[in-house]
């Protein structure tokens, strides 16, 4: 189902379409090399905005290179894709690494024959122009694990072995009821689809809201990649799902220890840091014509709640254990502040 479209069935979700891996050892075919790699992301995009937290938590800035899209979608042969624009930052709407404007040059680039959607993330080899994955879930977890040296000193460990099973776990019931489930809502074709998916979506929150209510992170003592895989959807909850979505049976501010815990990440540095409102409303209301055809985009909510205190410190130790926080947001990575 395109986004631009009615929807007539329930949303699927392809494989993806190329998943190799790249790995410090280069055991799967190719080599993390510092500058080889380009990441091309949407801040708009969930699953995008994964990949983007656990490369700023690891320090890999410098190890491979950042190209974000313009978060409204330009139709191509019929189809949304996503381009490189002039008004975010592209000169020329041309990427200025990969010298290409819609994404998807990358997919032909790699097979031309290449008939498939195109999603992001995707990390493009810069040598060649081709695209070596679209596999958000997988190089979520070769970012965070695999990249060896080229990660920061003193990065964290997101995917801890012991904690492996219990991730991995919760990860399934999230992303199956509230990562999808709001989009198996927003997009549904009938009543019947749509309340099956939104009631998926509160039974899974009211489920986090008891599990936090006593521990400061979703797995373990400190952040790891299930946080990171929860906060993305939860931050985009009541910009864009409550209403745009119709998942308005409450809000995430009215979960008292689920709003904590956002704000806590959120207040995190690569949680909120990479977080860009404006792209993400803009997106959504803008892009998917289907269930908003006036393309109006809604207003609020005012993103300076999400750094109101949190009061979550009691609950748990420091956010990464003994790991330390990341640096800086490099200068032309910046999101808009929300405090201004």
């Amino acid at each position: 189902m395109r986004a631009n479209e009615v929807p007539s069935e329930e949303i699927t979700r392809d494989p993806a379409a190329f998943a190799d891996r790249v790995t410090a050892d280069g055991r799967f075919g190719r080599v993390a090399e510092p500058g080889r790699y380009r990441l091309v992301v949407s801040r708009a995009c969930p699953w995008a905005h994964r990949t983007v937290i656990v490369r700023r938590l690891m320090g890999l800035e410098d190890a491979v290179s950042l190209a974000v899209t313009d978060p409204v979608q330009e139709v191509i042969d019929g189809d949304p894709h996503w381009v490189f624009t002039e008004a975010t930052g592209s000169p020329g709407g041309r990427d200025p690494v990969l010298g290409v404007h819609a994404l998807r040059e990358a997919y032909l680039a790699r097979d031309p024959g290449y008939t498939g959607g195109v999603s992001v993330p995707g990390l493009v080899d810069v040598t060649t122009g081709h695209l070596a994955t679209n596999d958000y879930d997988r190089l979520s977890l070769d970012l965070a694990g695999e990249w060896g040296p080229l990660a920061r000193e003193g990065a964290p460990d997101l995917y801890p072995e012991p904690l492996r099973d219990e991730i991995e776990a919760v990860g399934a019931e999230v992303y199956r009821d509230l990562n999808n489930g709001v989009y198996r809502a927003g997009f549904a074709p009938d009543q019947e689809h749509y309340d099956r998916a939104v009631a998926g979506v509160f039974a899974r929150l009211d489920d986090l809201e008891a599990r936090l209510s006593s521990r400061r992170y979703l797995v373990g003592e400190t952040v790891t990649l299930a946080d990171v895989r929860l906060f993305t959807t939860l931050v985009r909850f009541d910009a864009v799902y409550h209403g745009h979505f119709k998942c308005n049976i409450a809000k995430l501010t009215e979960y008292p220890a689920l709003w904590a815990y956002a704000r806590d990440l959120f207040q995190t540095p690569g949680f909120g840091d990479t977080t860009h409102f404006g792209h993400i409303r803009v997106h959504y209301y803008r892009v998917h014509t289907g269930i908003n055809p006036t393309g109006i985009v809604a207003a609020g909510p005012d993103p300076a709640q999400w750094l109101a205190p949190h009061g979550r410190a009691a609950l748990g130790g420091p956010p990464f254990g003994r790991a330390t926080l990341p640096g800086p947001v490099p200068e032309g990575e910046r999101v808009p502040d929300i405090a201004a």
